[in-house]
């Protein structure tokens, strides 16, 4: 009888055992295993947490060029030194983080660090990515806040000189991200196109309509549902091409070069003889596909058969919060919207919130887009100075970190002649530019979790990603464009009016891609130069 209740007992433990595991083998979400603290691993955490400061802490002072040079400083970190994501994983991310609204590089390190440490690695990375660029900027409105209407000359020359060299790290970024995410000749199509339209049209809702576009595009291409259309015409043409094959000496006229080429990206090309695969990837993964090699949808029923690999864990939440997430967010916009419209004369802090807020839930494409929005949000509602806003934009290319801390910097300035400190307004800029794109982020990255097996969502991401690459190129033309600053012209005007800025772009590019020359100190370089120019032909 003893015995018998013992192997019942025995049995139950087993099972119990047998859930646990199971539970802890589907990354269930942290906020479940804190309502049960008996599962919670205070020294696991507390070695995550450690790894994520030493591999993290000195980003924030070191990331210097923007989203694009940001994009490649992470892709070496963490998938080919860390090895916290794979080459299939950074382009799923890459592609979600230019696609929702926001920083696009924070999401990046949000979501990796998301993906391998859970809650508290992605808020402290954001903290140690965001804080020192936050914490320049302030400083930096404090100075700007008490000088006068103009600068010396070899100031100008001097910024005029970091934007030129900015301007060429950039173009080096954006050529090395289109050499990824050109896969054929539907994606080298659609990050020219991007790029292009990004140039002749800015309007801001254009921009998240172009990689929406995009992203359909390659879905239509990849399922072959354009195809099906014209498949009646294609076999008149191939009928009417068999019939004419042969020449008249009874040769065979060879294929196309065209036909023939098997589109595969330059990254591949590179390095096809060193690459090898972790994850059991689709046909659609760049450098598989060729121009007549396309998924079929009913052949594998939208399920790919792509696995993550077993160094790799997903530790996000799971499907249903990230659905709470976004409704919660959504909920939150509207009630800041109407609170802000119900106010006829709202306090300077509450109007900078909910300015500040709006668009960082509008800005698609990152850091360069954040540009004319905050120039309409702030400057025009006569908060800051347009001399003012220029210097700093100037700046803002020169310090480390997202560019979205330029928020800070304007919110810091909008409130400094009013009732609230200009800490405080540095702090309300901070949480009202960057709280929605993560918000979003992190209610959108539950439901990738599930999503992310099937085919048609990788489809619809390998557009957005050549779309947003695009986007990149427009940002060089746009920073090019006002990247000259003086006396007479402190809105900007193209660094074309001289040669030695034209020069000053191309040796921070070709520095880079030839020389290994690191962007600190290709804008330290930059900077150099500009005073050179200056003591040549001003001085």
């Amino acid at each position: 009888m003893v015995s018998s209740q013992s192997s019942s007992h025995d049995k139950v433990l087993l099972c119990l055992m047998e859930s646990c595991w199971q539970l802890e083998s589907i990354n269930m979400d942290f906020s479940k295993d804190c309502s049960n603290p008996q599962k919670v691993d205070s020294a696991a955490i507390w070695e995550r947490t450690k790894d994520v400061f030493t591999r993290n802490w000195y980003l924030g002072v070191t990331a210097f060029g923007g989203p694009p040079v940001h994009f490649q400083i992470l892709h070496k970190k963490f998938v080919e030194k860390n090895e916290w994501v794979d080459e299939q994983l950074y382009q799923e991310i890459f592609a979600l983080s230019q696609a929702l609204p926001g920083p696009a590089s924070t999401k990046m390190l949000f979501c990796i660090n998301y993906i391998h440490g859970g809650l508290m690695a992605r808020l402290g990375a954001f903290f140690l990515w965001c804080l020192p660029g936050a914490i320049g900027m302030y400083a930096l409105s404090l100075g700007v806040s008490r000088i006068g209407d103009t600068l010396p000359a070899p100031v100008y020359a001097l910024l005029s000189g970091i934007n030129a060299a900015t301007v060429g790290i950039i173009a080096l970024a954006a050529v090395q991200l289109a050499d990824k995410a050109i896969t054929d000749k539907l994606t080298c199509a659609l990050v020219f196109l991007g790029g292009v339209s990004g140039m002749l049209y800015t309007a801001l809702w254009f921009f998240p309509v172009l990689m929406l576009a995009s992203g359909l595009a390659t879905l239509v291409w990849d399922f072959k549902w354009l195809h099906r259309i014209f498949k009646p015409l294609w076999r008149k043409r191939s009928r009417s091409r068999r019939t004419n094959k042969r020449t008249p000496g009874g040769g065979q006229t060879g294929a196309s070069p065209l036909e023939n080429f098997q589109e595969i990206s330059l990254h591949h090309r590179h390095n096809a003889a060193t690459d090898h695969q972790e994850v059991a990837l689709s046909s659609l993964e760049a450098g598989s596909a060729t121009a007549t090699e396309r998924p079929d949808p009913i052949a594998d029923s939208e399920i790919s058969d792509r696995i993550v690999p077993s160094n790799i864990q997903l530790n996000l939440i799971t499907w249903k919060t990230g659905i709470y997430i976004i409704t919660s967010f959504i909920v939150s916009f509207i009630a800041i919207m109407i609170i802000r419209d119900l106010l006829k004369t709202p306090p300077r802090g509450v109007s900078l919130f909910a300015n500040l807020y709006l668009a960082g839930t509008i800005i698609f494409g990152g850091g360069p887009m954040v540009i004319p929005l905050l120039r309409e949000y702030i400057v025009a509602e006569g908060w800051v100075s347009p001399r003012d806003f220029l210097l700093g934009l100037a700046l803002i290319q020169s310090f480390p970190g997202p560019n979205f801390n330029f928020a800070v910097y304007l919110g810091s300035l909008a409130t400094a002649q009013t009732s609230l400190p200009s800490l405080a307004g540095a702090i309300i800029a901070f949480l009202g530019i960057f709280t929605p794109g993560i918000i979003i982020l992190t209610g959108v990255m539950g439901l990738w979790k599930v999503l992310r097996p099937r085919r048609w969502l990788f489809s619809v991401l390998r557009g957005v990603n050549a779309g947003a690459v695009g986007l990149v190129f427009t940002a060089v033309y746009k920073l090019w464009q006002i990247g000259f600053v003086d006396a007479k012209n402190q809105s900007g005007s193209p660094l074309g009016r001289d040669p030695w800025w034209v020069a000053i772009t191309a040796t921070s590019f070709v520095g880079g891609a030839w020389f290994g020359l690191k962007a600190p100190l290709a804008i330290l370089l930059g900077g150099v130069m500009g005073m050179a120019w200056y003591a040549v032909v001003k001085a």
